[in-house]
Formats: structure tokens, C-alpha cells, sequence
């Protein structure tokens, strides 16, 4: 496993090439990201691809058979190629092989590319299907950022004012219910009991900004997700980190009916067509 460090000269940035996962970013010496404790969450800013969450009993149909994935996929257990790198910039790149072909079958090319600039770190995700049918597949972001002190020190501020409804989880499906957590604010003070039933899946939010700051007030990071449907925030109880992730995706609902091409949430991609997403990190 090799890792790649990046630098704006103001923020600096490390990548392993397992998963294409960021394990440090730094502005004036102050580490953003969880540290990644295995005894508590052993990642700490994986991508996930080609699904996001949980299948309902880890399988989906596709073409009249059945598959099997894991949690989020397979994305971030597997060694990416280091395709291109500069100083401040680096593209790491995915390709199917005859064992994704296996849980996965569709032939793809996934490239992330890291890029600082200034203050801001720059994601950004391209799938590209380089097979002859059509492609079915979510991608989301899973940054964990470290709360030192406890999340019930920090709130997460929106860009906008919400309602904040969030679906009710069932065994970490999405259920039928909906839970409203706070309504028209701008700011939602952390508590760990939020995430007793796994994490908060926000579906209908009008920001697509967020920040996570101390109730001293000061601004640890702001995470831009324009393109992205979906916000989810997600910790262990009692950890050190909160994770704000921007989905492309759903988990599946307890009540699915596993054919993938009906996912909420789920994307099509048809031959040679390429999908883009973007989200930016703000120090």
C-alpha cells in the first residue's frame, strides 16, 4: 500500500491508493480527518462504489440473476492505479476485473482526483461504463471528521434554513417513516442518541452546503455537495468523529423488492457515458 501527499502550500493533503481513501488533511498543522482507530471505526474517508449503504440481504437482481455486495461495495478495499500526479493534484483510477465482474457486471472505469487549491480540497468522482449495456450503480463520499472532544461539543450549521426530516432506519434499510429532528434552523447541535439506529439520512434538504463548527463558535471545515441528492452524518456512539457524506444513492428499504434498476436513488449510465460528481472541502 503507498500513499501520495499533495500541497496547496497552505493545505496539505494525504491519499492511500487503497480505496483512493484520504487519510490526512492538514491546514497550519491542525489534522481535519478521524484518525481512523480500528478499535473504534478503522476508516476514515472511504469511497463508495458501486453502491451506497446496505442491500437488503447484501443481493440484488439484475437481468434475471442474482448478485451479491457488501456494505458500500467494493470501491474501497481495492487498490487504485496512480494515474496522473503533480504537486498539488492526483488522479487515482479503478477498472473492473474478472472478480467485480463477479458481484458487478458491467465493465467501468472510476477515477478519483484529488486537487488542492488554496484552502479547498477538490473530489472529484468520474464513472465512466465502458461496457455494452446499460449501468446501474450509486457513488458517494464517507469523510470522517475528527471531533476530538466528542461531536456534542460541534453542530452542523446548513446553508440554508430546514426542516430537518430525517428517514427512519430499520436495521440500517431505510423504512417507510420519517423523523423531523429539528425544524426551520440553520443549525443542528450534535447529540450521540441521533445515531442509536445508525445515521441520520437527510432526502429533501435545500443546502448544499454544510459546516461543522465548535459551539465556541469557530468553523472547522465546510463540505460543498451540489450534484449530490443526498446528505447522510453518521458516528459511533461516543467516538471521536463525524462523518458527512454526500450520496449519489440510498441504502435499500426493508421492503424492497431487490431489482436494482428500481433503486431509489440508483443511477443509469449507458454505454461510453460518463457521470461526474464533484463535492469541495473547505478548511
Amino acid at each position: 500500500m503507498g500513499n501520495v501527499c499533495i500541497s496547496s502550500g497552505i493545505v496539505k493533503a494525504v491519499i492511500s491508493d487503497m480505496g483512493a481513501q484520504m487519510t490526512s488533511l492538514k491546514k497550519d498543522g491542525r489534522e481535519i480527518i478521524w484518525e481512523g482507530d480500528p478499535a473504534v471505526w478503522g476508516e476514515q474517508a472511504p469511497f463508495l462504489f458501486p453502491i451506497c449503504g446496505r442491500l437488503r440481504d447484501n443481493k440484488y437482481m439484475l437481468d434475471n440473476k442474482e448478485y451479491h455486495l457488501g456494505l458500500h461495495g467494493f470501491a474501497r478495499t481495492m487498490p487504485f492505479e496512480i494515474e496522473t500526479q503533480s504537486e498539488n493534484e492526483v488522479t487515482f483510477l479503478l477498472k473492473s476485473t474478472e472478480e467485480t465482474m463477479k458481484c458487478f457486471p458491467r465493465t467501468f472505469e472510476c477515477r478519483i482526483t484529488y486537487r488542492l487549491i488554496k484552502n479547498c480540497m477538490e473530489v472529484t468522482y468520474d464513472v465512466k461504463n465502458t461496457d455494452a449495456e446499460t449501468m446501474y450503480f450509486s457513488m458517494g463520499a464517507h469523510e470522517g471528521y475528527a471531533c476530538p472532544e466528542g461531536i456534542e461539543e460541534y453542530s452542523v450549521v446548513f446553508e440554508h434554513e430546514e426542516n430537518l426530516e430525517t428517514v427512519v432506519l430499520d436495521g440500517g434499510y431505510l423504512s417507510r417513516e420519517n423523523s423531523v429532528i429539528a425544524q426551520n434552523t440553520r443549525e443542528l447541535p450534535l447529540k450521540y442518541e441521533y445515531f442509536d439506529d445508525n445515521s441520520l439520512v437527510f432526502k429533501k434538504l435545500r443546502s448544499r452546503r454544510v459546516s461543522l463548527r465548535r459551539k465556541n463558535g469557530m468553523e472547522c471545515v465546510s463540505v460543498d455537495f451540489c450534484g449530490f441528492d443526498n446528505l447522510l452524518l453518521w458516528t459511533e456512539p461516543g467516538a471521536g468523529y463525524i462523518c458527512i457524506e454526500p450520496w449519489c444513492g440510498l441504502p435499500d428499504y426493508s421492503d424492497g423488492d431487490y431489482d436494482i434498476t428500481r433503486k431509489e436513488g440508483i443511477i443509469t449510465l449507458a454505454p461510453g457515458g460518463h457521470c461526474v460528481r464533484r463535492h469541495t472541502i473547505i478548511l
